[in-house]
C-alpha cells in the first residue's frame, strides 16, 4: 500500500462479555459510516461458546450441554464452526475499512494468520496454516479465526490460547470442533499469559497491515453506565 498509512485505534476492554463486545464492535462499525475509524478491540472473555454461519445448526441438547456446565452460548454472523473464548485467551476483534487496505476478504483473512504466525515466531513456536482456516502448531490449533465483513468494515477477529483452560475445549472438540487445541502456555511449557502476548500481537499487527497504531480510550460498557447512574 502507498501513501500515508492507515492509523488504528488499540483499544483494551480487558474483561468484558461477550453480548458487551458484540455491542462494542457495533458501536465501532458504525463509525465507519462517517469516514475511516480503524480499531483493534483486545478483551478476554468469561467461559462463552460461540457458533458460526453453518448450513446445519448444532442440536439443541448439544449447546444445553454446554450451557449446564457454566458457559454462555451465542449464535453470532461470523464465519467458522463453534469455539470457546474464556480468561487466558487473547480475543481481537479489528474493525477495519478494507478500502483503507485491500478490498479482499481472502487476504484479510490470510493477513490475520499471518499475523498471528508472527506472534508465534516471536516466542520461538513454529506455526503454520493449514486448509481450514486458523493457525496451526503441528496438528494442534492454537488459534480460531472467524470473521464478518459487511460493505468491507470488517468485525469479529481472532482468538489465541495463551494460559487458556484448555478443558473447556474438550467439550466440542469429538462432537463439533474436530481438532485437537494447544496454547502458548502448553508449546512453551511455562505461564504465557494475555498482558505478557498483547505487545507481541501488536508489533506483528502493525507491521503485517503496515499501519500506525495509536492508544484508543476505553469506551464506557453498559455495566460501568449501569453503575453511574445507580
Amino acid at each position: 500500500m502507498q501513501g500515508v498509512k492507515p492509523v488504528v485505534e488499540v483499544v483494551r476492554l480487558g474483561l468484558v462479555t461477550y453480548q458487551e463486545a458484540l455491542r462494542l464492535q457495533q458501536v465501532y462499525v458504525n463509525r465507519h459510516w462517517s469516514g475511516p475509524a480503524h480499531a483493534l478491540l483486545l478483551c478476554q472473555h468469561p467461559p462463552v461458546y460461540t457458533t458460526g454461519i453453518r448450513k446445519k445448526p448444532y442440536p439443541a441438547a448439544l449447546l444445553d450441554q454446554l450451557r449446564l456446565l457454566g458457559a454462555d452460548v451465542h449464535r453470532t454472523n461470523r464465519g467458522g464452526l463453534i469455539t470457546f473464548h474464556g480468561p487466558g485467551q487473547l480475543v481481537c476483534y479489528p474493525v477495519l475499512n478494507l478500502g483503507s487496505f485491500k478490498k479482499s476478504v481472502r487476504w484479510y483473512v490470510c493477513e490475520l494468520e499471518k499475523t498471528i504466525i508472527s506472534v508465534c515466531s516471536r516466542f520461538g513456536i513454529e506455526a503454520s496454516t493449514s486448509p481450514h482456516t486458523g493457525v496451526w502448531v503441528g496438528d494442534n490449533k492454537i488459534c480460531a479465526i472467524g470473521i464478518h465483513c459487511g460493505r468491507y468494515v470488517t468485525s469479529h477477529g481472532l482468538a489465541l490460547n495463551c494460559n487458556t483452560d484448555m478443558s473447556w475445549f474438550s467439550h466440542i472438540v469429538r462432537r463439533a470442533l474436530n481438532c485437537k487445541v494447544t496454547s502458548l502456555s502448553d508449546e512453551l511449557q511455562r505461564d504465557v499469559s494475555v498482558e505478557e502476548t498483547i505487545p507481541h500481537l501488536l508489533d506483528a499487527f502493525r507491521d503485517q497491515f503496515n499501519c500506525q497504531l495509536t492508544t484508543g480510550r476505553t469506551p464506557e460498557t453498559e455495566e460501568d453506565s449501569g453503575r453511574s447512574s445507580a
